[in-house]
C-alpha cells in the first residue's frame, strides 16, 4: 500500500499538493466483504422529511385511503425508491455493514490504546500531555460518531469487542512502559493501518458514486455525509501518523519488527471484525 511509504517521513509533507487529500493513495478494485447483516437506512432514497411539508396533510392522506400500505422501514424501505433512486446493491449494502463494524472496533481500539498509554508518557515526559490529549479526544470522537452510526442504521457491533478491548489495552499499557519511542512506534503502526483502510474506504465510496452517476441515479445525502465522514476521520488519523514520526518512533528499538507485529495484528483484527 501507499501508506508504507510514509516510514521515510512524515504523512502530511508527502500529500501536500493532492486533493482530495490521500485519495490517490487508494487501490482502484476492493474486495467488497460479505456479510448476514445489510445497512438498513443507508439508501439512495431522499429524506422522508424532504417528501411532504406538511406531515399532518400526509397522515390525513395516508389515513383516507384504506388501500394505503403501511410505511416501511429499514431495508425494506431501501428496496422501494423511484427510479432515480434505486436501491443499492447488496454487495454494497454488505460493504457498508462491515465497513462501520470494523470502524467503530477501529476507534474503540485506538481510544484505549492511548488511554492506557498516557499515564506512563505523562509522567516521564510531562510535555507530551497535551498531545496525548488531543489524540485521545479526537479518537473518542470518532467512536462516538461510529457508535452513532450503527445505532442509526441497527448495525451490530463485532462478537469480538471483549477481546479488542483487552488486547488494545494491553497494547496500550505495554508500548507506553516501554518508553516514548515505543508509544510513538505503536501510533505508527496502527494509524498507517487505520489511515489505508479508511482510504479503501473512501475509494470504495467514490467508484459507488461514479457508477450510480452513470446509470443516472443520486447517490444519496446520506451516502454522501458519509464519504465526507470517513474522509475527515482518516485525515485525522494520518496527522497523529506525522505527531508519532515528529515525536521519534523510528528511533523505538526494534522499530521494524514492532511496528511489524502490530501492523500484522491490525490487519488481522480488521479480517476478522470484518466476518464477525
Amino acid at each position: 500500500m501507499g501508506l508504507q511509504r510514509l516510514s521515510n517521513g512524515p504523512a502530511r509533507s508527502l500529500f501536500t499538493n493532492q486533493l482530495p487529500l490521500y485519495d490517490f493513495l487508494a487501490p482502484s478494485l476492493i474486495y467488497l466483504p460479505r456479510s448476514s447483516r445489510r445497512v438498513r437506512a443507508l439508501s439512495t432514497a431522499p429524506s422522508p422529511s424532504s417528501s411532504t411539508s406538511n406531515p399532518q396533510n400526509a397522515e390525513e392522506s395516508h389515513t383516507s385511503n384504506p388501500f394505503h400500505p403501511e410505511p416501511r422501514g429499514g431495508a425494506e424501505a431501501v428496496a422501494h425508491t423511484s427510479p432515480k433512486n434505486k436501491p443499492l446493491t447488496q454487495a454494497q449494502k454488505d460493504f457498508l455493514s462491515s465497513a462501520l463494524r470494523v470502524n467503530q472496533a477501529g476507534e474503540l481500539a485506538a481510544t484505549l490504546i492511548y488511554t492506557a498509554q498516557t499515564p506512563p508518557i505523562v509522567n516521564s515526559h510531562p510535555h507530551l500531555r497535551p498531545l496525548m490529549r488531543h489524540m485521545h479526544d479526537q479518537e473518542a470522537g470518532h467512536f462516538k460518531t461510529f457508535n452513532h452510526l450503527l445505532s442509526r442504521h441497527r448495525i451490530r457491533p463485532t462478537a469480538m469487542y471483549p477481546v479488542w478491548s483487552l488486547a488494545a489495552s494491553f497494547l496500550g499499557w505495554s508500548t507506553g512502559i516501554m518508553g516514548r519511542e515505543a508509544a510513538m512506534a505503536c501510533t505508527e503502526a496502527v494509524e498507517t493501518e487505520i489511515g489505508t483502510h479508511y482510504n479503501e474506504q473512501v475509494q470504495v465510496l467514490l467508484e459507488m458514486e461514479k457508477e450510480m452517476k452513470a446509470r443516472g441515479e443520486d447517490m444519496g445525502e446520506e451516502l454522501r455525509e458519509l464519504l465526507k465522514t470517513i474522509r475527515r476521520i482518516r485525515d485525522e488519523e494520518l496527522e497523529h501518523l506525522d505527531h508519532a514520526v515528529e515525536n521519534d518512533s523510528k528511533k523505538a528499538v526494534p522499530h521494524e519488527f514492532l511496528t511489524g507485529v502490530i501492523r500484522a495484528g491490525c490487519r488481522g483484527a480488521i479480517w476478522v471484525s470484518e466476518r464477525v
